[in-house]
């Protein structure tokens, strides 16, 4: 009998020991990786033709040339992913364009957006500046009037025969919440697209401009308003207009491809910063 409670206990020690020792089962350890269009991750897209990227995630370096920008009245708040510039009236970014930016032939910019639709004035994105002339030689802005059953966007691009305008009109909910947003030029075909959240929701040529970009007087780089709202203007054409104003919302994940990426591409990058990789 002894003997029978001596060995009952010794094996309820051994059992003891070993469900002690044995890990608690986590599902997402058996999970399969994350693999969006045969990427992991954000950075891996085409990263050869990565030739500005601004985070945002409390600094306004450009990652890529290690370029500082300079702040007229703009913060930092919770982003997409991390931190996000944080725009208000009378306030935006400065900052040198690299050689790469500069240089562009075709081109893809994509950034996440969250602001509430324009009240006190066309509400300017980005710009890289044209010092002689009214609009920037890359000038994306959201136009007056914009609501999210009716956004309408305007990208200005000079390609060294003068400014040409692309109008994206009846953009869907654009507005008070994180939408990707995503704007190429390619110098082959001529055409210029608009991405929401990975998908196209507006494509189209316009007349004049066809071929690889030829920038003319290129100045800085803005961030949260047009070139000639700052102060002083980035450009001599023009000092403010009472019709412009400026981002009061929030801007993260900027960056600024030099050729026009595929769909897929687009696609996949959207998707992969939604996720927060």
């Amino acid at each position: 009998m002894r003997f029978k409670i001596i060995t009952s206990l010794a094996v309820a020690a051994v059992t003891l020991g070993l469900s002690s020792c044995q890990k608690e089962f986590d599902p997402a350890s058996y999970a399969p990786p994350l693999n969006i269009g045969g990427y992991t991750n954000s950075k891996e897209i085409a990263s050869a033709n990565l030739v500005g990227y601004w985070a945002f995630d409390g600094n306004l370096v450009d990652s890529v040339s290690n370029t500082p920008g300079v702040n007229t009245g703009t913060g930092f708040s919770p982003g997409n992913k991390g931190q996000a510039l944080q725009g208000s009236l009378n306030s935006y970014v400065i900052t040198s364009p690299s050689a790469g930016v500069t240089a562009l032939k075709s081109f893809t910019i994509t950034t996440w957006m969250n602001t509430p639709p324009p009240t006190t004035g066309v509400i300017g994105l980005f710009a890289l500046a044209n010092t002689k002339e009214f609009w920037g030689n890359i000038e994306i802005f959201i136009e007056n009037g914009s609501t999210n059953e009716n956004g309408k966007l305007r990208i200005h691009i000079n390609n060294g025969s003068g400014d040409k305008t692309y109008a994206a009109d009846n953009v869907l909910n654009l507005f008070d919440k994180w939408v990707g947003l995503a704007v190429s030029y390619d110098e082959t075909s001529g055409m210029v697209k608009l991405y929401v959240n990975g998908s196209i929701v507006s494509s189209g040529t316009v007349a004049g401009l066809t071929g690889p970009l030829v920038f003319a007087n290129t100045g800085k780089i803005v961030f949260g308003t047009t070139q000639f709202q700052t102060t002083p203007s980035l450009t001599s054409a023009t000092g403010k207009q009472d019709w412009a104003s400026y981002l009061t919302g929030q801007l993260d994940e900027f960056r600024i491809y030099n050729k026009a990426l595929s769909n897929e591409e687009v696609g996949s990058l959207a998707k992969l910063e939604g996720r927060g990789k």
